[in-house]
């Protein structure tokens, strides 16, 4: 009878797959042998696996390169990495080896532009692109970007004040793109977008604030679907509205020449993922060429904005069962060494799933369990995974340690966490690890952070100096 845990995850899944291989029956994430991580570092820790980020990018380049050569698209692709996925400069290093561009979010984001500036990984020539709603000291530091030579900083409107207000700080002339505020799906609580301008305004904007401006060029419109970009009837159709918006713009404005895709691509969160990416550009690709085409103008330049496919795959986290509480007939709950909410905030906050395996022991039998964080709080615990509705891991025994690992969790949990700041409960930060791989593929590890410390949060509380 096949009871053991390898068993489960074989039977069900493909496996192994191409991130993940058992190895003298522990597992293995790219190679990186995790009990030995464990072993050197402890529980809980997180990491971050550097070449995925790299590699995810040139996928992606690879992609639209093979479709706009495919259709003989005449426009060029820029990839973009969305700051606020994941501002470490670990991140972005690994990132910008790969000949690409960046989308800000807010003030502070030019500050880190900037110092990517000095130490050479962007020039003059890189594309800013800078979204979000501006004021204040966000348009003085987009101003001091353009003023100091980023001529490819394009400041995205958002709303109808901010051509005025960039037009009194910015020296000489800039460009400037125009963000469409999408219609959101039926299932959202709202029917617009708050961010952007209505689909019918556009035009009249242009022509009111734009056309007449001598300062302002508009290059770039920018299409953002909150949701991502999927193969379902809500995107495609709104893509068509924001190509015939486009269509139409361009007809008025010879100087519009890009089209920034944004919304990312879904990610990895199960062994049963399934998304033809490739389908999907080149699917892009060719609806903006024929619509382009029945309209007789050009083809846009192509922007994309992808933050979580960017850096996402690259993070994982590791924690340690600590105890298996029965609190009935049917639930066991596996207390973890650390919080979710604090670690992984997305599985609390909007309900996201990660892949979730066992790192050891996948030749004991198995049991049905739920996962809990270690805060008094009844919404921090993890109990289902994307593919079966539920979770099943090792059996628990005290006399054999059990750890446990979710994978591709690179993207936004720090920040949303508050990374070097206060977790509830004041549950401290776990180590964090960085993953190389050098030019002879040989790993290499790096503390980037070590667990919290209880000086360091009472400090923050006023308790220390």
């Amino acid at each position: 009878m096949n009871t053991k845990y390898i068993d489960l995850i074989s039977q069900t899944f493909d496996f192994p797959q191409p991130e993940f291989k058992l190895e003298d029956k522990t597992l293995q994430f790219h190679d990186i042998d995790l009990m030995e991580l464990v072993e050197e570092y402890g529980a809980p820790l997180k990491f971050t696996y550097l070449p995925q980020i790299s590699n995810n990018i040139q996928r992606a380049k690879t992609w639209f390169r093979d479709a706009i050569k495919k259709h003989d698209y005449k426009g060029n692709y820029n990839y973009c990495y969305c700051t606020k996925s994941s501002h470490f400069k670990h991140v972005l290093n690994e990132a910008l080896k790969n000949d690409i561009h960046i989308e800000t979010s807010s003030a502070f984001d030019i500050d880190i532009v900037e110092n990517l500036k000095k130490e050479g990984k962007i020039t003059d020539e890189t594309f800013i692109i800078s979204n979000g709603f501006k004021r204040d000291q966000y348009v003085s530091n987009i101003a001091r970007l353009i003023n100091n030579g980023q001529k490819n900083c394009i400041p995205i409107i958002d709303n109808y004040e901010e051509i005025d207000l960039l037009s009194e700080q910015i020296d000489g002339n800039f460009k400037v793109g125009i963000r469409i505020a999408s219609e959101e799906e039926p299932k959202f609580e709202f029917y617009t977008s708050r961010l952007g301008i209505g689909y019918k305004n556009i035009i009249p904007f242009y022509k009111n604030q734009i056309k007449s401006n001598p300062k302002v060029e508009l290059k770039m419109l920018h299409f953002f679907i909150n949701t991502g970009i999927r193969d379902n009837a809500y995107y495609w159709n709104e893509l068509l509205k924001c190509l015939k918006v486009y269509t139409s713009l361009k007809k008025v404005c010879p100087s519009l020449d890009s089209l920034n895709i944004g919304g990312g691509f879904p990610i990895k969160n199960s062994l049963a993922f399934d998304f033809d990416y490739e389908y999907m550009i080149d699917e892009i690709i060719n609806q903006i060429k024929q619509t382009c085409e029945e309209e007789e103008v050009d083809v846009p330049n192509i922007f994309t904005e992808f933050g979580s496919f960017t850096v996402g795959e690259s993070g994982g986290a590791i924690y340690e069962v600590l105890y298996q509480k029965q609190q009935n007939d049917r639930e066991k709950w596996n207390m973890i060494n650390s919080s979710f909410i604090t670690t992984l905030p997305d599985t609390w906050a909007i309900n996201k799933r990660f892949i979730m395996l066992a790192i050891n022991r996948w030749h004991d039998s198995y049991e049905r369990v739920l996962l809990g964080g270690l805060t008094c709080d009844s919404d921090d615990y993890y109990n289902s995974e994307q593919h079966m509705n539920a979770i099943y891991l090792p059996k628990y025994n005290k006399e054999k340690p059990l750890y446990i690992g979710f994978f591709n969790t690179g993207a936004y949990q720090e920040t949303i966490g508050g990374f070097g700041g206060l977790q509830h409960c004041l549950i401290p930060s776990p180590k964090h690890i960085l993953i190389d791989k050098d030019k002879d593929g040989n790993i290499t590890k790096t503390l980037f952070s070590e667990q919290q410390k209880s000086e360091d949060l009472l400090k923050i509380l006023g308790y220390a100096n």
